[in-house]
């Protein structure tokens, strides 16, 4: 786990070309209050509407969040919904000299129709979808201009994504131009391939990435088990001549397998499923980052499968970032419970926390021997926000502070009690004497510390508060303390040498 999360923190910004079938995909958000006395249907409320790229605009739209240089190629109409489209593609700060104008075809655009039924406490459904689209082969003029573009710029990249979904720009010719000038330029090629029988138009490709059903359309084999998954995809090696290919298994991850006969399936993380729409897009989008930054495939794989568990957890097409990657790394390294993090992790977990808009509280201490008064402070600090991240004392700075002889607790068993708690979101030492750095670089919306520092001053309270963070003090419970805990302990202890000496 420690090797992937130090590959998304260093993909840097590999240059990517995706080739492929430009969308608009338009949501329409609403209310469903009752059915229609026209028809068994429900009748939308409109609430909101928005807009988003699709098909290959959805992969551009995840490779840049991602912080990929992208090159995209494709068409669009010479129309409101193309013109929208190239807008939003602009404003994502890249080079769209390869988007093509097709005056002979509407842009395709896929609306949805989001309902939910607040009374009921129902969550969001997509219960239409109404495309407009013309799924022609592009013209021989239109596909010289791509060819032109690929020719320039598919040597100045670092690996080729190709996502096809079948609505006539990715012809047999263009494919065969696309694949002999990745081999010319020594480039690797992925492709989201289309649901049709007949694949041979990627002979030669490095690697596909087919799901289940295409899967199964395309080799006439029925996806039940390890063996049919092996027969499969070593069907479409051999076929196609391929290096890799991963077939995406739905609830049960990724199969990768090698052109040397090894296959492995990839399991997912179980989660809640809200929407499916966007997770292949995502899954190519990953392999084009990793692979392309000089990464494996089995490690591609890996990041694919958190990246689409992910992707599925949302609503419509919104792409991953790296610091929910990041976040879901570090979740399933389950490190002491999972809710102990190094600095670096947390740094990237609260980024997320912040997109949500939560307010993230601080505390920090020795808790050297758990005890009431802990607890309660601690659950008086997550009141005051929506999440509560504990900085701890590492050992060596509690000796330095307390002496020799403490702690008692080591810092393990101290991290994994804290964890234990309900009240505590996150775990995080430190080994200086005070948390100043700590609280710098997590920059917490409220910092909480105990009433008896009120005049002692509170390490960080300027800080917190130059950036319109505040400084809670919190009551405590009357003599209760580690070290009078440790003075009755020793107390009873001699009580008892002394009884024992008595009867002896």
């Amino acid at each position: 786990m420690d090797k992937l999360f130090h590959i998304v923190s260093n993909l840097g910004s590999p240059k990517i070309m995706v080739i492929g079938d430009l969308m608009l995909d338009k949501y329409v958000w609403g209310e469903v209050r009752r059915i229609s006395q026209e028809a068994p249907i429900p009748i939308i409320n409109v609430s909101t509407e928005d807009v988003r790229p699709g098909g290959a605009g959805s992969v551009i739209a995840n490779l840049k969040l991602l912080g990929a240089e992208v090159f995209a190629c494709g068409v669009i109409g010479d129309d409101l919904h193309g013109n929208v489209l190239l807008q939003i593609l602009k404003k994502m700060n890249f080079d769209v000299a390869g988007i093509v104008v097709d005056k002979s075809r509407p842009t395709t655009m896929k609306m949805r129709l989001m309902g939910h039924l607040q009374t009921a406490g129902k969550g969001i459904q997509q219960l239409l979808r109404v495309d407009y689209e013309k799924n022609h082969h592009i013209s021989k003029e239109v596909e010289q201009q791509l060819n032109i573009y690929l020719n320039e710029k598919i040597k100045e990249c670092d690996i080729v994504l190709v996502s096809d979904m079948n609505k006539g720009l990715l012809s047999d010719s263009l494919l065969k131009t696309i694949i002999n000038l990745c081999r010319e330029h020594k480039k690797a090629i992925i492709v989201d391939p289309k649901l049709v029988s007949d694949y041979s138009c990627y002979k030669g490709v490095t690697a596909i990435t087919p799901n289940r059903y295409e899967t199964e359309c395309a080799t006439g084999i029925k996806i039940t088990d390890n063996n049919s998954l092996h027969r499969a995809a070593s069907k479409f090696v051999s076929d196609l001549a391929l290096e890799h290919c991963i077939i995406t298994i739905d609830k049960e991850g990724m199969f990768l397998y090698h052109k040397n006969g090894e296959g492995k399936v990839f399991p997912t993380t179980p989660r809640a499923v809200h929407d499916v729409t966007g997770a292949g897009d995502m899954v190519l989008s990953m392999f084009g980052m990793v692979v392309g930054k000089g990464y494996s495939f089995e490690e591609a794989t890996l990041l694919a499968n958190i990246a689409a568990g992910i992707e599925v957890g949302k609503i419509g097409v919104v792409p991953v970032s790296k610091e929910e990657i990041l976040n879901e790394l570090a979740f399933q390294n389950n490190q002491k419970s999972g809710k102990v993090k190094t600095l670096e992790m947390l740094e990237n977990i609260l980024k997320e926390h912040r997109r949500k808009n939560d307010t993230i509280v601080f505390t920090n201490g020795c808790f050297d021997i758990l005890h009431v008064g802990h607890i309660e402070y601690l659950k008086f600090a997550r009141k005051q926000g929506d999440l509560l991240v504990v900085g701890l004392n590492a050992d060596s700075s509690i000796r330095k502070l307390k002496g020799p002889n403490r702690p008692i607790v080591s810092e393990d068993e101290r991290a994994r009690m804290l964890a234990a708690l309900e009240d505590v979101t996150y775990v995080v030492l430190f080994d200086e004497l005070t948390p100043m750095n700590i609280i710098q670089s997590l920059r917490p919306d409220v910092l909480v510390k105990g009433e008896d520092w009120k005049d002692a001053g509170v390490v960080g309270q300027e800080f917190v508060e130059s950036y319109g963070g505040k400084v809670v003090l919190a009551p405590l419970v009357a003599g209760i303390s580690t070290t009078n805990i440790v003075s009755r302990i020793i107390k009873k202890h001699t009580q008892s040498e002394s009884l024992q000496d008595a009867v002896n």
